[in-house]
């Protein structure tokens, strides 16, 4: 019987405290921007993923929040609509492949570009460093360091080391965008 209360309570959080949030996912391709949704959306890792063709729409739940996840390219020829799909978002979440340090030069400028944009301003970003689990990887300090992200301004910034593979620090992640799921 204690449940159906404990459902009967969740049932009714959903049903009058529900929150809905925009989530944009942009970073270059091959970050791990799609196993990452897959793995927040309750899905299992798979290695084999399929580059992202302009974007898709995932929604993954925590608790009473709804968090519309646009998962978007990361080829160049999408990151001209990274912007469109950022503009009005709760969060931006910037994947970059922790590990892959030949791509950091280009993922910063783009990250920079994207940032410079007066449209965005104000609209918090979350950085991931993401295939933790892998070795040489770069530590969260230096992903500030390279990305120089001590020089963006006019928002919130964080950055976390995670893993979608090993789900290292997804919870951390989730708790990070709930939090901002009011603003």
């Amino acid at each position: 019987m204690a449940g159906f209360f404990t459902w009967l309570w969740d049932w009714l959080l959903w049903m009058f405290w529900a929150t809905e949030m925009d989530v944009a996912i942009v970073g270059l391709q091959n970050a791990g921007k799609t196993s990452l949704v897959r793995v927040l959306a309750g899905n299992e890792f798979t290695v084999d993923t399929v580059p992202t063709v302009a974007f898709n729409k995932r929604e993954v739940k925590k608790g009473h929040v709804s968090i519309k996840c646009w998962d978007l390219g990361g080829q160049p020829r999408y990151r001209s609509m990274w912007e469109r799909y950022c503009r009005g978002v709760n969060a931006i979440l910037f994947v970059v492949d922790a590990a892959d340090k030949d791509a950091i030069p280009v993922a910063r400028e783009e990250l920079h570009n994207l940032m410079d944009r007066p449209t965005l301003n104000a609209i918090p970003l979350l950085v991931l460093g993401n295939k933790s689990d892998l070795p040489n990887k770069l530590s969260v300090d230096e992903l500030i360091d390279q990305l120089d992200l001590k020089s963006i301004v006019r928002r919130e910034i964080s950055c976390y080391g995670i893993s979608a593979k090993e789900e290292t620090n997804l919870e951390a992640v989730l708790q990070w965008l709930v939090a901002r799921s009011g603003k």
